[in-house]
């Protein structure tokens, strides 16, 4: 019974994903292997799961990484969530509620192996340096005085949203998790990769296109959007809304472009700075209109 349920939504989440992949790119649903888009995508998920987390490797699946980037922003939502039940734990034994925020604050940096924060650091370094140092200042494995100060900045705003978000936590730290994440698609769509070394893999060997990479984060976006509309219970709590989802989206497409201008192009260490800038400025955003 239960393996007939699991597969009666296997099938509707495929046929709902196929649709949307049709309409994107103009193919017809005939045209698409529902089995080679199932096993890609639970592969690229496995993929994902273990690239940008700490998590331990899905069972029964083969972990493939071409088109990993795809599930990024919904991996934000899960780690958010994640953030926000160790607060609320914390917080429900007598914790302090500084206490809670900085366990919270620290449990996102474990929990994506400090991927982003790293980058963060190596970004600034590079930024602040010679110009045609720049790719071997970030590559450098020394962390320099401006990437120390950009990391401390950025987690002190984090830390400063989260405390006083408090209540309204587990709705705005996945949703800001979500969109830094979502920023890096941009980001690849618009720029070239540039590395330090002649052969590095990178997300834009495998790239689709933005249409393709970004309808599983478009799904989960939808969803966010009906239930932020649906539990609204006046017309203030919807302009509230409509306006965080405003400068979610101008922040998403203006970090990456920012970023890509100055550095010339993207790595793994931009794009950890990018999903942190805008998360940052997100977080501080929800807290101002609390």
């Amino acid at each position: 019974m239960q393996k007939d349920v699991i597969s009666k939504l296997n099938t509707i989440f495929i046929n709902l994903y196929s649709k949307l992949l049709s309409k994107f790119t103009l193919l017809s649903i005939k045209d698409i292997d529902l089995f080679v888009i199932r096993k890609n995508l639970l592969n690229n998920f496995a993929g994902a799961w273990i690239f940008y987390t700490i998590f331990p490797e899905l069972p029964f699946l083969k972990p493939k990484f071409k088109n990993i980037a795809q599930f990024s922003p919904a991996l934000g939502l899960i780690i958010g969530l994640i953030q926000c039940l160790i607060f609320q734990l914390l917080i429900s034994n007598s914790w302090s509620l500084i206490a809670s925020a900085i366990i919270c604050l620290v449990s996102g940096y474990i929990l994506t192996g400090g991927l982003h924060i790293d980058g963060l650091m190596d970004t600034f370094d590079g930024l602040y340096a010679n110009k045609k140092k720049r790719l071997k200042a970030m590559k450098d494995s020394r962390v320099g005085s401006f990437g120390v100060l950009a990391m401390f900045i950025f987690s002190l705003i984090q830390l400063a949203s989260i405390i006083k978000l408090e209540n309204s936590l587990i709705y705005s730290l996945p949703i800001c998790l979500f969109w830094g994440r979502f920023s890096t698609l941009i980001y690849i769509e618009k720029f070239n990769y540039i590395s330090y070394k002649s052969k590095t893999l990178s997300h834009k060997k495998y790239w689709r296109g933005l249409k393709k990479e970004a309808i599983i984060s478009i799904l989960f976006l939808a969803i966010i959007i009906i239930f932020n509309f649906s539990t609204s219970n006046s017309y203030q709590d919807i302009f509230k809304h409509l306006t965080l989802l405003f400068i979610s989206i101008v922040c998403s497409f203006q970090v990456p472009k920012i970023l890509g201008k100055n550095i010339g192009g993207f790595n793994g260490d931009s794009c950890g700075a990018c999903i942190i800038i805008c998360e940052t400025t997100l977080l501080l955003t929800h807290a101002i209109f609390h």
